[in-house]
């Protein structure tokens, strides 16, 4: 048996996967999602996504980037930051 279904121009590239390729191969599927989701369908509905373990923690690191930016710029709209003499301090502060 092959993963036909896994392969694209050479290469691993999965958009989506029915559940029951994920049941045969979950590996393979987790292979394929390092670097971009992969939609897990069910009677052609997306019930999920597969995210791999690279992937997941990119995600996570932009996210917390993010609501470090957004308190940093809630704090400088409030004034906060005028006061502060130290980054270090002042992250502590807003809880980054």
């Amino acid at each position: 048996m092959t993963d036909d279904w896994l392969i694209s121009n050479n290469e691993h590239i999965m958009d989506s996967v029915s559940i029951s390729q994920l049941k045969m191969n979950p590996a393979a599927v987790f292979l394929a999602a390092q670097d971009y989701p992969v939609a897990v369908d069910s009677r052609n509905q997306t019930t999920g996504y597969v995210v791999g373990k690279k992937l997941f923690e990119k995600i996570i690191e932009k996210l917390e980037d993010w609501e470090d930016r957004k308190a940093i710029d809630s704090a400088i709209k409030s004034g906060e930051l005028e006061n502060a003499t130290d980054f270090e301090e002042f992250a502590r502060e807003l809880g980054i």
